[in-house]
């Protein structure tokens, strides 16, 4: 902040009227006392001291040490460019008040801040003790038997440690794994990616590019897929479009294998979206990469597999919205799933909360901090490991979540080896895989201890003439240097205050003998006019011509302009010729990537103790770590490094020998081994689209014409193209036999699996008691109704979704003149059961299975109904309500006028004791239903699209205007919703989040194409809307 220059003015300015303030009348000076009472303790002393206020103490101790110099700028420009002195006096005071009024803004924001960490705190403090309670005693019969909620013995799930073997190639050849990667926003591509077009297309593009391609060159690996948003808008290139785009071939790949780059539409063709405001859009991509995933592995199948689907090895998501895609995705093709971070939004929250600047509200509507927190929530819900780059990102960030919990992590996966039950609780799996790094650019000479330094390079008698044979980077900053063959110690990151370089450069400009023995080089990105950057960066790189200035370090200190990306080798190249020293001071830093370039290169390091370099050291053992506050400490390091060359030949000759393990070979190897490791759940041979060996057909004559019309097209034609009449009769005469013999069972007159088209009834019809209303019969009828007359009811499935119990559903459907054989399937108690009625009225214990998973089953029974009431709550406020519970449902009952917890605070409660569930109010507020992790309405859907082979932009979702907790749910994607205005009048919404949580419209894409309203759900309407939809 001192390095702008209006600073100067502006104390000069403060001083002036500090002098004129001694001369104000008393009825001014009593005035701005009575302001004044409530601020600090240190004004208040100043008050009772009566000594007059002085504004050149209250601007350092308020300003300077608390506010950016940004927020006030353009109001000292207009105090500055004031003539009349009176004026400007005025607005100068003006602007002491504002100063004061910011002041207090920060503290209500902190003070705000404080309690509602105090809070949380003390609630995970109490989830935390409630968890360790239970699981803290092992009884002798605990010991002898295993966990009920998994389905083979705990004892044989191993995990990975230093004593299991790694995954090797010449093992591995005969495996055919199909393995899906997931990094939704930003500017993907293979070749030429626009790293740092926008704060969305950084290093996260480039590591999960290079990921895909290095997991398609392992052996074993056959398919890897990089699943990311199609966008065709004229502001970027037209190959962002693509929707297929080949990363890599390898050599043992045949037929479709290798790595690609897979483009899935959602939201608004033509629009280049930025991360924060994709959330709405996130069930559109899901279902595209639903319908993807499920082609791929039947064609995989096909080529590999004897026709068997090969489904995912595993579905990895990067970032919080491809995290909550992958959730969504493994449940429902249940495949393990892992979750990348990349970076987290609690800590960002917390980081942004401490500046003091924004308040919740305004960070939340800013960042969309909410929603992206809950998609890294349902992340670590479903995920069975999560992959790190340093412990101090699992310790330190991670920790912040609701759903982990290192202790906890720890103690369940001791009872896991143990063979004892966790009850019910689970904790993913956090492991350290440091990112992988293509070496293939370093050549030989880089590895080569005796390389000489640039005296063979740069002779002294003829400098000019082998300079032309130089890169240019090197002469770019070689041109900066007195003398260029002094080691060079090299610094290179963005010119972010949080990278640290003023320090770094007070360490070299304090210390004479540094300077004696080496020169200094920073990288700090790229500039044309240091005023047409960013305000941090201008004001990071100014301070640093103010300090070069200081210490005179012209001739000493490098620091080019430009530099290309392909220039950074050469760059690392120089810095090892010199033998110098590469140095990473950020104040923290997450990884440090380019500690490991360095290394590739030959340069010893000096790395902030703070964050990843503590964990990189410790495999490279090639430098020094130092406390990036302590300048001397840098100086110290450096210095030693520089003048012991034993020092830096051993620390040069340590890195390049341990280097390998940060290739991206290592990392595949590591990766697939702790996947393998930790798969607790396979895709079943349930998945497999059923095989029906008629289209349905209905007893209805106006059928008959369909059926006619199908066999003549299906007939033997002659060869000039007519149809032979007598083989037409034929076929229709057996037809006909066919049907009148199988009239009997039913299993196979409504085969779904031929079904062109899916009607899916999902309105929540109730009362204000929470009993089904009429309109619930009305809206059954027309909607079966319209579709028969436009499409024929052969055509078209049916398929009730609700959040009543089987029989409740069943009460309500008798009152309905219609046969429940009509419906092709009944999915009830909030997606946690199916049934069919035109096979029998038996649960399919195959969903069940698919779906159960985490399922905490009886350990979570009593606990949620505790959990459920609040703190002034009644014992009777919430009682289970027996009649409509099952195995995969547990139902609550909540007396009218209760108050009970929302649906956010309570998954937020039961995610602290290590329960997973999916939580529903449904019947107008007056049930609540505790189902399976990857139990939902709209879960139930995709499983029947898989299973049924039905496109999901073949179904169409008809649904009131309000309905139960999970209607947001049903309201994206890509089939087609109708809104049937006046059908649902009481719905459960209320009780869905709190008003500090994200809002709706970061949920519910706001004028989908996909969504139309009509008044009522009388036939002529549906048929309007339908039409609307595109749908004849």
């Amino acid at each position: 902040m001192a390095g702008n220059e209006w600073i100067n003015s502006y104390l000069e300015a403060i001083l002036d009227a500090g002098s004129n303030t001694k001369k104000r009348d008393d009825h001014v000076k009593l005035t701005k006392d009575a302001k004044f009472q409530h601020d600090n303790k240190q004004q208040q002393q100043l008050l009772k001291e009566e000594k007059p206020f002085s504004t050149t103490r209250y601007f350092v101790e308020e300003v300077i040490t608390s506010f950016d110099e940004s927020d006030l700028y353009r109001t000292w420009v207009k105090v500055i460019a004031t003539r009349n002195s009176r004026e400007r006096n005025n607005r100068l005071e003006n602007m002491c008040w504002r100063i004061w009024h910011l002041a207090r803004k920060k503290k209500q924001i902190a003070w705000d801040d404080a309690r509602r960490l105090a809070k949380r705190r003390l609630e995970r403090e109490q989830g935390r003790n409630d968890a360790a309670d239970d699981l803290s005693e092992l009884s002798e019969g605990e010991k002898e038997k295993g966990d009920p909620n998994v389905s083979e013995p705990i004892k044989n799930l191993s995990r990975i440690n230093s004593d299991t073997q790694i995954w090797f190639d010449d093992t591995d050849k005969s495996k055919h794994l199909y393995i899906v990667l997931i990094s939704m926003h930003g500017l993907v591509r293979g070749e030429n990616m626009e790293l740092g077009r926008d704060s969305d297309t950084g290093g996260q593009v480039k590591y999960v590019v290079e990921l895909a391609r290095a997991l398609a060159n392992t052996k074993g690996v056959d398919r890897v897929d990089l699943l990311t948003r199609q966008i065709t808008s004229p502001e970027v290139d037209s190959s962002y479009g693509e929707p297929i785009e080949m990363l890599s071939c390898p050599s043992h790949a045949t037929g479709s294998c290798g790595a690609y780059i897979i483009r899935i539409p959602c939201g608004p063709r033509d629009k280049y979206i930025a991360k924060e405001s994709l959330w709405p859009h996130i069930p559109e991509f899901v279902d595209g990469a639903l319908n993807h995933i499920v082609n791929m592995a039947r064609a995989l199948g096909d080529q590999l597999n004897g026709g068997k689907p090969t489904w995912p090895y595993v579905i990895h998501g990067h970032y919080a919205d491809a995290g909550e895609v992958a959730a969504h995705l493994s449940g429902a093709l249940n495949v393990p799933m892992v979750l990348t971070g990349h970076s987290l939004g609690r800590n960002k929250f917390e980081q942004l909360l401490k500046q003091g600047r924004l308040s919740k509200e305004a960070i939340n509507a800013t960042y969309k901090i909410m929603r992206r927190i809950e998609g890294e929530e349902l992340g670590l819900d479903a995920a069975e490991m999560v992959v790190t780059s340093t412990m101090q990102e699992i310790e330190e960030q991670w920790g912040l979540y609701d759903g982990f919990d290192l202790k906890l992590e720890r103690k369940l996966r001791v009872r896991r080896r143990r063979g004892v039950s966790c009850l019910g609780r689970y904790m993913p799996r956090m492991v350290v895989i440091p990112p992988g790094m293509d070496f293939s650019y370093v050549t030989t000479q880089d590895s080569l201890e005796n390389d000489g330094d640039l005296m063979s390079l740069l002779g002294s008698d003829d400098r000019a003439q082998n300079k032309t044979h130089l890169p240019q980077i090197w002469a770019e900053i070689m041109r900066f240097f007195t003398n260029p063959h002094k080691p060079t110690i090299l610094a290179l990151s963005r010119p972010d205050p949080k990278k640290n370089v003023t320090t770094l450069l007070k360490a070299f400009g304090e210390c004479q003998l540094l300077r004696e023995l080496a020169n200094l080089t920073l990288i700090l990105g790229n500039r044309d006019d240091i005023e047409d950057m960013s305000n941090s960066s201008s004001v990071v790189l100014t301070t640093v011509l103010k300090l070069i200035d200081r210490y005179d370090l012209y001739g000493q200190v490098a620091y080019p302009k430009h530099h290309k990306q392909s220039e950074v080798p050469e760059i690392y190249r120089l810095a090892a010729k010199t033998k110098g020293v590469f140095i990473n001071p950020a104040l923290v830093e997450p990884f440090g990537l380019t500690l490991i370039e360095a290394a590739a290169y030959g340069l010893p390091v000096v790395a902030t103790k703070n964050g990843g370099p503590v964990d990189i050291l410790k495999v490279l053992n090639n430098g020094l770590l130092v406390d990036p506050h302590d300048q001397n400490a840098i100086a110290d390091a450096l210095l030693k490094l520089v003048a012991d060359k034993n020092l830096w030949a051993e620390c040069r000759k340590n890195g390049l020998r341990n280097i390998h393990r940060f290739s991206w070979t290592e990392h595949c190897r590591n990766y697939l081994s702790r996947v393998e490791h930790c798969r607790n759940r396979h895709p079943t041979s349930r998945l497999e689209t059923m095989t029906i060996p008629e289209e349905p057909m209905s007893d209805s004559l106006r059928d008959v014409e369909d059926i006619s019309l199908r066999f003549s097209i299906e007939g033997d034609t002659k060869l000039n193209g007519e149809i032979d009449a007598a083989a037409r009769q034929k076929k229709i005469v057996e037809a006909f036999t066919r049907m009148a013999s199988l009239n009997s069972n039913t299993s196979i007159i409504y085969s779904p699996g031929r079904r062109q088209m899916l009607f899916v009834i999902a309105a929540d019809c109730y009362d204000s008691n929470g009993e089904t209303r009429e309109t619930f019969q009305a809206m059954i009828m027309n909607v079966m109704k319209d579709a028969g007359l436009c499409f024929g009811l052969g055509k078209i499935g049916f398929v009730l979704l609700t959040g009543s119990s089987f029989r409740e559903t069943m009460q309500a459907l008798s009152c309905c003149p219609v046969n429940i054989e009509d419906f092709d399937a009944l999915v009830c108690n909030s997606g946690s059961e199916m049934y069919y009625p035109w096979k029998d009225m038996v649960a399919d214990t195959d969903y069940e299975a698919h779906m159960a998973y985490r399922w905490p089953g009886e350990n979570v029974r009593s606990m949620a109904m505790r959990l459920a009431r609040t703190e002034d709550g009644a014992e009777d406020d919430i009682t289970e309500y027996v009649a409509a519970c099952s195995s995969r449902c547990y139902s609550y009952s909540i007396k009218p006028g209760a108050k009970t917890r929302r649906i956010d605070d309570l998954r937020q409660r039961l995610r602290m004791r290590g329960f997973r569930c999916n939580l529903v109010y449904t019947r107008a507020a007056s049930r609540l239903n505790v189902v399976p992790l990857f139990a939902s309405r709209m879960q139930a859907l995709r499983y029947l699209s898989i299973r049924w082979a039905i496109d999901l932009s073949k179904v169409v979702l008809f649904v009131g205007e309000k309905g139960d907790t999970d209607y947001e749910d049903l309201l994206g994607g890509l089939h087609k919703t109708i809104v049937l205005k006046g059908t649902v009048a009481y719905g459960s919404g209320k009780l869905l989040r709190n008003e500090d949580n994200f809002k709706r419209e970061d949920a519910v894409a706001q004028g989908n194409p996909n969504i139309k309203f009509v008044e009522t759900s009388e036939g002529q309407n549906i048929a309007g809307a339908l039409h609307a939809l595109g749908i004849k």
